[in-house]
């Protein structure tokens, strides 16, 4: 696998009008955008620092990925996202060497096709995702399956 560079990282949070207030009043932080994917039940603000992109994200649901984090860890470092040149050419070579990865095939998201790799337990705790596509900015407050 050849990673590219660091696409996003994202934080969860239990409220992001209140991490707003963090990224924008203390760190001078300005929304790219922001918008709700209710196919992985999470509501965002993208910020960029950079070329790199800092999400901060709440569950919509209680029973969704982010909101078992925030259950069994709290607020904080949820994923690093890596841009690679092929997501399901990168997922054939991982199994190739015997590596188990979360995704078996690429996702679909935002003009991205992206995987979860190796649980976050192989990666020192952190959840680690692979990607490429461009992200296409759905515009503020735009549910993801209109943008799609």
């Amino acid at each position: 696998m050849k990673v590219k560079e660091i696409d996003h990282i994202c934080i969860a949070v239990r409220s992001v009008d209140k991490a707003r207030e963090v990224y924008e009043g203390t760190l001078g932080l300005t929304p790219a955008c922001e918008y709700v994917a209710p196919e992985e039940s999470i509501r965002v603000i993208r910020y960029y620092v950079g070329s790199v992109a800092v999400e901060i994200m709440e569950p919509t649901d209680a029973a969704c990925d982010v909101a078992r984090f925030l259950n069994s860890r709290g607020e904080g470092l949820f994923l690093i996202s890596y841009r690679v040149d092929d997501v399901e050419e990168v997922l054939g070579e991982l199994h190739l060497a015997g590596r188990k990865t979360i995704d078996r095939r690429p996702r679909c998201l935002m003009g991205n096709r992206y995987a979860f790799i190796d649980p976050p337990g192989a990666l020192h705790g952190v959840l680690t995702e692979i990607l490429d596509g461009e992200f296409i900015n759905p515009g503020p407050g735009i549910e993801t399956e209109a943008a799609q």
